[in-house]
């Protein structure tokens, strides 16, 4: 099946094959050719370049009209808990009249309370109400996604978790990767025996989890009031064991050296970092470890935001993540991601998208396949509907202005 896409106004994000991430001064640099033609072949990028060379055998079955759009890679979302039961509107509900997220937690809400509701809650229930997110994202132009687990806080409903993420990738053609979480922080049965959790995560957990292929990376929450850095590379290194690349949750609310451990252990990412130091920042220079700001979790909880145009004036890369979750984030929608960084942290256009598309796709280890226009990746597309230029995509915040998403060389409905 071959589909040629025409009269694109500006394809971007074209880059060569060697080109896994951009750090610095390059996410200020995204390389597009304007008036380009694209051709998709089964699920692949097989061709593109100006209109003016496009060649005349090219004999596709379907042909798209993109005069006065913009084409993208689709995003490519690297950090989400869309797997999960119920919600937490209550606590939206609790913020509003003055209680923080972590008083919230301590007296049982949080990451406890989607636990409890998830381990009530069947794992075919489980699957449709995160289907149904799922769909949603896909429609919203995210065309990769990382899934965690971390509201099962107990063997079996960390198992039922992974295996809905799993049936999720085998059921959509949108790539998953699937991140094992229980170390998302300790269940209530364990508060005073913090070894004894850590010895099911190690002992248990992960033997079952590498024995049926069920997760791709281990997490863990390193945070005071939840793991400490000693407990967080206890858990990285026996995940490494398995075969699981750590991706760890650090600096969302104090810096302890989350980042120095995730770095010790070689962690693909590093996510939240709302609050950094400079010597968080100096740690990060010259790794291969992606740091990922999630900006809708910093807007909805009225946290700072991480400062990434310090980071990157410091010659780090950055990505872009939505942090789809019931309690600080229920959303995933990374058109707002986008423009929340360009609004909110004063990241240019460029620099946003560059972070939700190859950055993203980085830090979930997939940017060979994902997160730009090469032949041979994916044809994951965004067409957006006529727009007067692409910084049109993150000044109308409130619009949705995507009118067509490949995932794969297939429309989504």
């Amino acid at each position: 099946m071959k589909t040629l896409i025409i009269n694109i106004k500006e394809l971007l994000q074209v880059r060569d094959a060697s080109v896994l991430k951009v750090s610095g001064a390059e996410m200020a640099e995204l390389p597009s050719i304007k008036n380009a033609f694209l051709l998709i072949e089964n699920d692949l990028i097989a061709d593109f370049g100006s209109m003016d060379d496009l060649p005349e055998d090219k004999n596709p079955e379907k042909c798209i009209d993109a005069d006065g759009k913009i084409v993208l890679p689709s995003w490519c979302d690297s950090h989400t808990h869309i797997v999960y039961a119920g919600n937490r509107e209550q606590e939206f509900v609790d913020r509003i009249n003055g209680l923080s997220y972590e008083e919230i937690a301590n007296r049982g809400g949080g990451i406890l309370n989607s636990a409890k509701i998830l381990n009530e809650t069947s794992e075919e229930e489980i699957y449709n109400q995160s289907k149904v997110r799922l769909e949603e994202i896909m429609r919203l132009g995210t065309g990769a996604v990382e899934i965690k687990s971390g509201y099962g806080l107990t063997f079996e409903g960390e198992l039922k978790m992974l295996r809905v993420i799993k049936r999720l990738s085998k059921e959509y053609p949108i790539t998953i990767k699937a991140t094992f979480l229980g170390a998302h922080a300790f269940p209530l049965e364990y508060k005073k025996n913090r070894k004894g959790y850590i010895n099911l995560i190690i002992n248990k957990m992960l033997p079952e989890i590498a024995q049926n292929n069920l997760a791709d990376f281990i997490d863990v929450f390193c945070e005071t009031g939840y793991f400490t850095v000693t407990e967080t590379e206890q858990i990285m290194e026996a995940g490494i064991l398995f075969g699981l690349q750590p991706k760890i949750h650090v600096n969302q609310f104090n810096s302890i050296g989350g980042i120095q451990a995730g770095i010790k252990f070689n962690a693909l990412s590093v996510d939240h970092l709302e609050v950094m130091k400079s010597e968080d920042i100096e740690a990060l220079k010259n790794t291969e470890t992606m740091p990922v700001a999630l900006p809708s979790c910093s807007y909805f909880l009225g946290i700072p935001y991480t400062p990434a145009c310090e980071m990157i004036a410091n010659g780090l890369p950055i990505a872009l993540a939505s942090d789809f979750n019931p309690g600080s984030t229920p959303s995933g929608n990374m058109n707002f991601v986008v423009s929340t960084a360009c609004i909110k942290m004063k990241m240019t256009p460029e620099e946003a998208i560059n972070a939700a598309t190859i950055n993203g796709a980085y830090a979930m280890g997939i940017s060979e396949t994902h997160g730009s226009i090469c032949i041979g990746k994916k044809a994951n597309l965004i067409i957006t509907k006529p727009l007067s230029s692409y910084y049109q995509l993150p000044y109308a915040f409130g619009s949705n202005l995507i009118e067509t998403v490949f995932i794969e060389g297939e429309v989504i409905a």
